[in-house]
């Protein structure tokens, strides 16, 4: 018997599948056949691990070797309540730690700050001074724990603090191991946490990495972040073409300013989302090596450790569901092994109750212990790079680095990403993305189990965790007046003096800050003194339109909602009018700039206020917009702070009528709090916009039939 070919092959499948097309449209806009054969990944040559263009992984033992680092990301609440769970987290197996700031520290606002009120503690921990960062590491010793910390706006006084904490334990700063993440350039196309414009922005990213070389060898002094490109809706081309054309835009400051290449690129490491489409995830690592290598060499990179691509990874937040949350233990597992076998070098796995809270200590175990069950039972360790060679995998990874290229090539022609990004092009495409990825979900075209899929008809609560923000900021509080009584204030006021002359200069900012921790100046007062400088930078969310709508062409309940917007408008007079709020100082836009998206293609009259709100301000736009509804987006667990504010401020304006709906990471358990408050209407993640809609027009009188069954 001859043996088959492909074409017997076809033949045989289109007569299983009575001739329908199993070709599969990804958002990346790749046609993805049934079956890859050979022919697929001829001439494709990914080499051998440990050896250019590092496709298969940048050592040659990969895990054989030595295993992935187990490292958890984890912060809140005060400093000694994240020591206390670090502590615990080491002693169960975990190798590295990982450190998340609340968004008072991210902004350079230290606790006692008006503006930050319902942000200390929440979705971190709360730094104001060094002697918060010595009780973070006390019992740690920093000479013999690799750290990572998530900081980009205030960085260089939380990099101040480190150092001088790790002075302060007896460990001299070239002991310091570990890494901070400085990629100011994504904050300013996704996650916002931003303090200074960008050219002052990526004098800072300079800095740093001039500090580090010279004096933290151990060190890595950038962690350039695709995660959050991959959260805020981010398809694999895009994060990997954006973050590696951010990578390329710091190696050339960093040379700019005076700095050998090879002196310093060894020490870059990058950070990606893994999503659950498997083997694109897996593909996109090996791409990113493939994709860095080229653009290291292309600088004139000569020591092969410079074109190395180390990443750690994180799995998905944004696949997390509230719904039937025990699913998001598959969804990590799957994301993991993803990670792991696209060879990262260190890992996060994201804990089941994460969509809607902190992790308690026993979703924590879970997910930790997901990294050890792979890394210990599985025989994945065993074989170094198992899915090389794979025809599929091959050929995705080509495709993803011919068309991540493409747009570094576009990168490249506008300048380079800094150029790029305040051109606001990514920020644009990403967001395009991620309305249509959610009006696919909404449609049931993108299956999620538990959501638009199987849904139970019951849910029952889980048990979360929830910080009482008001006792941790009377204790930062406490803690910052404490250390003011103590310190030599003359000595502390003539060093951020010298912080602000160089910010004025060209004096390194991180060598001045580092004498300014020393002098117990605070983490607000050392952003401030750059402020002076540099001023604070500030932008208004302006959201795409035209993506969501078009994917309902035809559809019976979507023309419903249309006809009943049709509606309200004859009876005001006029469009009815939305006010999409951010209140606090979260940054994460995906959510609040998608409803805006979708609800202006509905025929809203939306209004994006602008990031980092207070209560007070969102009603004076309210009030000035003349809106029917304020949506408030929450997603660090500020709302049971912020939102009750903002309607007693509207009620103290006369402004009852002005209908105040939520939505984002909001508890189930808290819906009755904020219903009591006044809130008329709570969607969580899994809501289902075209229905959020329905239910707003409701809430404006109309009569709008029920989804039907």
């Amino acid at each position: 018997m001859s043996k088959a070919t492909t074409s017997d092959w076809q033949a045989a499948a289109a007569k299983e599948v009575k001739g329908r097309d199993l070709t599969w449209h990804t958002p990346e806009g790749f046609a993805i056949k049934p079956l890859y054969t050979g022919e697929d990944s001829a001439g494709i040559d990914p080499g051998l691990p440990g050896f250019a263009p590092f496709t298969r992984g940048v050592r040659a033992s990969m895990y054989a070797g030595r295993p992935w680092t187990i490292r958890q990301y984890a912060g809140f609440s005060t400093a000694e309540e994240s020591n206390a769970f670090y502590r615990r987290n080491l002693a169960a197996g975990q190798k590295g730690l990982s450190v998340a700031f609340d968004l008072a520290t991210h902004r350079g606002y230290d606790s006692d700050h008006p503006r930050v009120v319902g942000d200390v503690g929440k979705a971190g921990v709360a730094i104001d001074t060094v002697e918060d960062m010595k009780i973070l590491f006390d019992g740690i010793p920093l000479d013999q724990m690799s750290v990572s910390m998530t900081m980009n706006g205030a960085v260089i006084p939380i990099l101040a603090f480190f150092i001088v904490a790790g002075e302060e334990q007896g460990v001299a700063q070239a002991q310091l191991d570990g890494t901070i993440q400085n990629d100011i350039l994504k904050e300013f196309m996704v996650r916002n946490t931003y303090i200074y414009p960008p050219e002052p922005s990526m004098r800072i990213v300079s800095d740093i990495i001039a500090y580090t070389s010279a004096n933290m060898p151990k060190f890595n002094s950038i962690s350039i972040s695709g995660y959050h490109m991959h959260e805020a809706g981010a398809t694999a081309v895009q994060e990997l073409a954006f973050t590696i054309a951010d990578g390329k835009e710091y190696v050339r400051r960093a040379m700019a300013s005076g700095l050998d290449i090879d002196a310093f690129a060894g020490r870059l490491s990058f950070f990606f989302g893994i999503g659950m489409n498997f083997f694109m995830e897996v593909a996109k690592l090996r791409a990113a090596r493939t994709l860095w290598h080229r653009v290291m060499d292309g600088l004139g990179a000569k020591d092969e450790r410079s074109k190395m691509l180390r990443t750690h990874c994180q799995t998905s937040g944004v696949s997390l569901q509230e719904q039937d949350p025990y699913n998001n233990v598959i969804r990590t597992t799957v994301e993991a092994m993803a990670a792991v076998l696209g060879g990262t070098q260190s890992l996060h796995t994201n804990a089941l109750d994460e969509a809607i809270a902190l992790p308690t200590d026993f979703s924590a175990r879970i997910a930790r212990n997901t990294q050890i069950v792979l890394a210990e039972e599985t025989g994945i360790t065993r074989v170094v790079d198992p899915l090389g060679g794979s025809h599929y995998v091959e050929a995705l990874t080509q495709m993803l680095v011919d068309d991540a290229w493409a747009i570094i090539g576009e990168v490249d022609a506008a300048g380079g990403m800094t150029a790029y990004v305040a051109s606001g092009k990514p920020k644009a495409a990403i967001e395009e993305a991620a309305a249509a990825r959610q009006a696919r979900v909404d449609r049931g075209e993108d299956v999620i189990v538990g959501v638009n899929k199987y849904r139970l008809a019951d849910e029952a609560l889980l048990d979360t965790l929830e910080v009482d923000n008001h006792a941790v900021r009377e204790a930062q509080i406490a803690r910052i007046n404490a250390v003011k009584a103590a310190r030599d204030g003359a000595a502390c006021q003539a060093a951020l003096d010298a912080l602000a002359a160089g910010a004025n200069g060209s004096d390194n900012l991180l060598a001045l800050a580092v004498e300014a921790a020393r002098a117990r100046a605070t983490l607000g007062e050392i952003s401030a003194a750059m402020e002076t400088a540099f001023g604070r930078y500030g932008t208004t969310p302006t959201p795409v339109r035209g993506i969501y709508g078009p994917a309902y062409d035809g559809d019976d309940r979507y023309a419903q909602v249309l006809a009943g917007v049709e509606a309200v408008t004859r009876r005001l007079g006029r469009t009815p009018r939305l006010l999409v709020a951010k209140m606090g100082q979260d940054g994460h836009d995906r959510g609040a700039n998608v409803i805006a998206s979708a609800f202006a293609d509905m025929g809203f009259d939306v209004t994006s206020g602008p990031l980092f709100q207070t209560p007070e301000e969102t009603v004076v736009l309210a009030l000035e917009s003349g809106v029917d509804v304020v949506g408030a987006s929450s997603l660090a667990a500020g709302h049971k702070t912020l939102i009750p504010e903002l309607v007693h401020r509207l009620r103290e304006a006369g402004r009852s009528d002005i209908k105040v709906i939520a939505g984002g990471v909001i508890p189930p358990q808290d819906y009755d709090f904020l219903r009591d408050a006044g809130v008329q209407g709570i969607y969580g993640p899994g809501s289902n916009i075209v229905e959020c809609a329905a239910d707003v027009l409701r809430l404006l009188g109309h009569n709008m039939p029920p989804l039907e069954a």
